[in-house]
């Protein structure tokens, strides 16, 4: 007779926070509780299941019926709500289901977990999809890697990991040879880096410990899962999303503070200033001692001991940098312990009683009394001379003595808690270790190769690595070795580190590898300066995208088809992603055509309403483009009625000067958009300490109309008033404008309250005086027949930049004869619209003949000009007469090219 039992097991909850709503689900608040809820486990035989969410389901097998309750490195947090489920049984067989969910236990007599004892059935699909044990995942959407050290494009000398995610709608972590924490991870106070949770071996007798994850095609929900027990995204401080300087090079204190001053000279901001290793004694000074590593690693690749020649004084050095409002970190390679050259030595000897004739100090971070020593005696008294964080570049041993602990996953982890000990909003700077490694974040991702197919692999790895969870990705900027690059592809690997995860420049100790964005020619350098400040201010939207990152665990810099995930080219358009909730971006990632100065780039545009940033273009997906972009432009696509919070690229820290970008509304009527600001230290962020300002835009046939409401929350430092500049991008001008009923006057001057137009990019520009922060503030502008809201001209703004751009082409003809009229008069059709906005119907309904009229004279022109340089016209050889053919026939190909430029340009801009 055989034996059957159901039980049924129900829970509910509620853990969301009253200031957060986002269309995405949240993580649960922070709580490190390993032990699960005893409704949630079913024990059978030799196996054990913790049922964690209704598709997310833990399976252990031991030989010895010993299950595992401690953390792991990945799994931080086993007590959630428990999900309805059932559990059907017999003498032979267990079967457990969820609402999405059908496990299926026959055990043999040993009872480990096999293609013929366990099976899962995903019961959300019309065909349903059954995983048995050991089933490899051929459907994989990847991780991320260890390190890009190395690489040349895709080319990794370190493979990419399997992901949380898969097109095959399940995917399975193997956690048995984690090593496991000897406590819980929940925050305490902590007096030394080695108090509190430690790692040690997992137990060698036989088991198995699998994680399966059921999600089908939900990505987001299995990420928001995936932290809620393997721990949260932590939110970087605010600086980390503005502009970054780093480089390989022996500068001197004084070399780094006029490189600072050149920033402010350019009108670019600085936020990070990354000093490498030698700013400590290097290689050639100890050569010269006639030291060696007595570790056996390379020599003066790890230090503690300031480099004074180059720094006499350190602390007054970095004072000056934080003055400036520059954080400081430094180059650390730890692998060779502490050698007698340090100046700490002796004290490092002493803190771990060792003999005084002791050679060196090897590095034993896996020993508690070597990590004490290792924070208090060699990095504290470093920070407390001004360094903010640590640059980990971690590129030795890939174990430690304890077996399945990788060093870098590990220094990671005690850098993080240790800052996160002292009170500060804690920052590494180092390579991925491994799973769990999204607690202790951001990434360095190594030494690459300086060439575009380095360029045109790092979009899609960035991305990727959002599978888990790893959402800040750090790049060497313009490639690493040889360091030499080409203008124009330095050039797009910044306009590309605009919109990702943090914009640091780097290469290695090269003279010829420049990277200070103004020792470039025009027009590159112009073209750089732009992607800074462009970067700087998309610092608020960056930052209130981090805080929805930490909030679901899904990365703001994410592939497509976690909002798609049933369209296929949401999967193949590997250059393009979700960059924020707002925007997508597909970055140019190879050369122009040398004759027309463009580069194709195919851009697939998702289902919905999206206008293109540079142009104005509208599109409604799912279609696939294909287009031409000048070195200038960069593909990115605005979802239409986006509300895109700014600040001005010089803003100081504690300025509340916010910037609206509020974009065309399309089929939509309102639109709303929630602004994240906390204080940027600490992490009383994890304890509400923060707030968020609504700003909510509707649409009416004569009207639209802006509310921004007064903060909800509160944090220490909240700032007392605040401005606002609103401006209404790929639009006709108001007839008026009106602030809380009041009518606000047009004004031409910068930085008074009042609205301008500004007609290159069709924006209406409104500037509001200082308010209390406290404030509801109402702006409303009016349209009538004479100012209607449409515009008759689809994508103005990106024709008109062609025309200008064959202008400008053309100037080497101007000795000659200088450009057409009809050019001049149409690529002049955004000036004449800023000076008059009561004309922009006519002008823009005159703008497509005036643009054809510009190409018919333009081609007259060139016909004139090739004669020109055919008979080798003085004026255009001016200077030349007696010159050589060589030289004679570099100067037709030059003018010959800029024809061919004007010409593509102006025809591009029909």
């Amino acid at each position: 007779m055989t034996f059957k039992a159901t039980i049924m097991v129900t829970a509910a909850f509620s853990l969301l926070s009253p200031f957060l709503s986002y269309a995405a689900p949240r993580v649960v608040p922070t709580q490190t509780a390993p032990r699960a809820t005893p409704d949630a486990v079913v024990t059978w035989g030799h196996a054990r299941f913790t049922v964690l969410t209704s598709r997310l389901i833990r399976m252990e097998w031991s030989a010895a019926d010993t299950f595992e309750d401690r953390p792991t490195l990945v799994f931080i947090n086993r007590k959630l709500p428990v999900p309805h489920y059932t559990k059907t049984s017999d003498a032979n067989s267990l079967t457990l289901e969820t609402q999405d969910l059908v496990l299926s236990y026959h055990p043999d007599a040993e009872g480990k977990f096999t293609e013929n004892t366990l099976h899962i059935t995903l019961k959300n699909k019309t065909t349903p999809t059954v995983w048995h044990a050991g089933q490899k995942d051929t459907e994989n959407l990847f991780g991320t890697s260890r390190t890009l050290d190395g690489a040349s494009g895709s080319h990794l000398k370190s493979p990419l990991e399997d992901g949380i995610l898969s097109r095959a709608g399940w995917s399975v972590i193997d956690d048995t040879q984690s090593p496991v924490f000897t406590e819980p991870l929940t925050p305490v106070v902590r007096k030394s880096a080695s108090d509190g949770p430690w790692v040690e071996q997992r137990t060698t007798a036989p088991h198995q410990d699998l994680y399966f994850f059921g999600y089908g095609h939900n990505y987001r929900q299995a990420l928001t899962d995936y932290c809620k027990v393997a721990g949260r995204i932590p939110l970087p401080p605010r600086y980390v999303f503005g502009i970054w300087w780093s480089r390989y090079w022996s500068y001197t204190d004084q070399d780094l503070l006029s490189l600072a001053q050149q920033f402010r000279e350019n009108s670019l901001p600085l936020d990070v200033m990354v000093i490498d290793m030698d700013w400590h004694i290097n290689q050639d000074q100890l050569k010269k001692r006639g030291f060696k590593d007595l570790s056996g690693h390379r020599l003066g690749w790890g230090g503690y001991t300031w480099n004074t020649a180059l720094f006499p004084d350190p602390a007054a050095f970095m004072a000056q940098l934080h003055d400036q409002g520059i954080k400081v970190a430094l180059n650390l390679h730890p692998a060779s312990g502490v050698q007698p050259w340090e100046t700490a030595f002796p004290t490092m000897v002493k803190a771990l009683n060792m003999l005084e004739d002791t050679p060196y100090v090897p590095f034993l971070i896996t020993q508690k009394n070597y990590a004490q020593a290792y924070f208090s005696v060699l990095h504290h008294p470093l920070e407390k001379q001004g360094v903010d964080f640590w640059w980990l570049d971690w590129q030795q041993e890939k174990t430690t003595p304890i077996a399945g602990l990788n060093p870098t996953w590990w220094l990671n982890y005690l850098h993080f808690t240790d800052q996160e000990r002292e009170g500060k909003r804690p920052l590494v700077f180092h390579r991925w270790g491994g799973l769990g490694n999204h607690r202790y974040q951001i990434g360095f991702s190594g030494d690459t190769h300086s060439n575009w197919e380095s360029l045109a692999f790092q979009p899609w790895f960035t991305a990727t690595a959002a599978n888990v969870g790893y959402a800040y990705w750090s790049h060497d900027l313009g490639g690493h070795s040889p360091g030499e690059i080409d203008p124009e592809l330095y050039t797009r690997w910044v306009q590309y580190g605009v919109f990702s995860p943090v914009l640091r420049t780097h290469t290695t100790k090269n003279p010829d590898a420049e990277r200070r964005i103004w020792a470039y020619p025009e027009p590159y350098a112009d073209i750089l300066r732009s992607s800074f400040q462009e970067r700087a201010a998309l610092k608020p939207y960056l930052y209130t995208e981090a805080r929805k990152t930490y909030d679901t665990g899904i990365a703001f810099d994410r592939p497509l088809y976690y909002d798609w995930p049933e369209e296929a080219d949401a999967y193949t358009a590997r250059n393009e992603y979700i960059f924020g909730d707002n925007l997508v971006v597909s970055p140019i990632v190879q050369p122009v055509d040398p004759k027309t100065g463009f580069a194709a780039g195919t851009l697939w545009v998702p289902p919905g309403e999206w206008i293109e940033r540079s142009s104005g273009k509208t599109f409604n997906g799912p279609l696939k483009i294909t287009q031409d972009y000048s070195i200038k432009e960069t593909p990115v696509l605005v979802k239409a009625g986006s509300i895109i919070p700014m600040e001005p690229p010089l803003a100081k820290n504690g300025e509340a000067h916010t910037i609206l970008e509020i974009w065309p509304f399309g089929k939509k009527d309102t639109t709303d958009y929630k602004i994240y600001e906390d204080n940027g230290q600490g992490t009383d962020y994890q304890k509400d300490a923060y707030s968020f300002t609504t700003v909510r835009a509707t649409r009416t046939a004569t009207q639209k109309r802006v509310e921004i409401a007064a903060p909800v929350g509160h944090y220490a430092g909240m700032a007392r008033t605040r401005t606002y500049e609103l401006r209404f991008p790929a639009g006709m001008p108001p007839v008026s404008v009106l602030v809380d009923g009041h009518v606000l006057p047009q004004t031409h001057q910068q930085g008074l309250p009042g609205w301008h137009f500004e007609g290159n990019t069709l924006t209406t520009c409104v500037t509001l005086p200082a308010y209390a922060a406290t404030s509801h503030i109402s702006v409303v502008l009016s349209y009538d027949t004479n100012h209607p809201m449409q515009i008759p001209t689809e994508g103005f703004s990106g024709r008109l930049t062609r025309l200008t751009e064959a202008y400008h082409a053309l100037a080497p003809f101007e000795r000659l004869q200088q450009a057409p009229d009809e050019l001049v008069l149409a690529a002049q059709t955004g000036d004449r619209l800023s000076y008059a906005p009561q004309t922009a119907q006519s002008e823009l309904a005159a703008f497509s003949a005036h643009a054809a009229q510009a190409e018919q004279a333009v081609q007259s022109h060139a016909a004139q000009m090739r004669e020109a340089i055919h008979v080798e016209d003085h004026s255009l050889f001016f200077g030349q007469k007696h010159k050589s053919a060589e030289v004679k026939g570099k100067i037709t190909q030059k003018l010959l090219l800029a024809l061919d430029r004007a010409l593509a340009l102006v025809h591009a801009a029909q």
